[in-house]
């Protein structure tokens, strides 16, 4: 099985010290599972739209305004 190195901040690391009990690795590994699961169901969803990148990003900005707009 591949390993996998992470750089955790001091803090972090602080933190993870309080709770000895916990298996940080398999914390890690179930993180990235479920991380992987949603993005290729994404890619699923996607993989037959006609949508451009330009049409996504146009679409997002016209969203933006208007939670602005009804923010403000």
């Amino acid at each position: 099985m591949p390993n996998l190195t992470l750089a955790i901040s001091e803090e972090i690391k602080q933190r993870m010290a309080m709770f000895p009990e916990i298996n940080w690795s398999e914390v890690a590994r179930q993180a990235i599972i479920e991380k992987t699961k949603i993005m290729e169901h994404a890619q699923t969803l996607l993989a037959g739209s006609k949508l451009t990148e330009q049409d996504a990003v146009r679409l997002g900005e016209q969203a933006k305004l208007k939670v602005s707009k009804r923010h403000s």
